[in-house]
């Protein structure tokens, strides 16, 4: 969608139309403009509505709802293991393509959930990461450090 903005000598020239009948649209509603200081801007989007030009289609977009569930987690690990998924998330290079994260953990019963919503690779990537930390024996769930005994 374009951010365009136009003043009212743009859309009078645009639409063929007087300055002054933009004007009296605008007083009267029928199209919609900003103020800025004494003069009125007017957006595309506005003024495809006025002239009854389609909006331009919604791009294709495809979301991911992933929840993660780990056994065996106790407060300290599900700390950590929080820590590095909202890190993760929080670093991420594509502002485009966020991704949504909320982890919960049920201390009773040594459960965590990691729910992820966002985009297709975004949230692929964040899987690969949580795999890679949980499958690499590095001691995060267990609170030592790889290499240490």
């Amino acid at each position: 969608m374009s951010n365009d903005m136009y003043s009212v000598e743009q859309v009078a020239e645009l639409l063929g139309l007087h300055v002054r009948t933009v004007r009296a649209y605008i007083r009267a509603g029928r199209l919609r403009a900003v103020r800025i200081g004494k003069q009125y801007r007017i957006a595309r989007v506005d003024l495809d509505a006025l002239t009854g030009r389609p909006p331009p289609p919604a791009s294709a977009a495809a979301e991911v709802s992933s929840i993660v569930a780990l056994d065996g987690v106790d407060r300290a690990a599900a700390d950590r293991l929080a820590t590095l998924v909202l890190a993760g998330v929080n670093t991420h290079p594509d502002p485009d393509r966020p991704l949504r994260v909320q982890t919960v953990h049920d201390e009773e019963r040594h459960r965590m959930k990691i729910i992820v919503l966002g985009d297709l690779a975004a949230t692929a990537d964040l899987l690969r990461l949580l795999d890679a930390v949980l499958d690499g024996g590095n001691g995060l769930l267990t609170g030592e450090e790889a290499g240490r005994g």
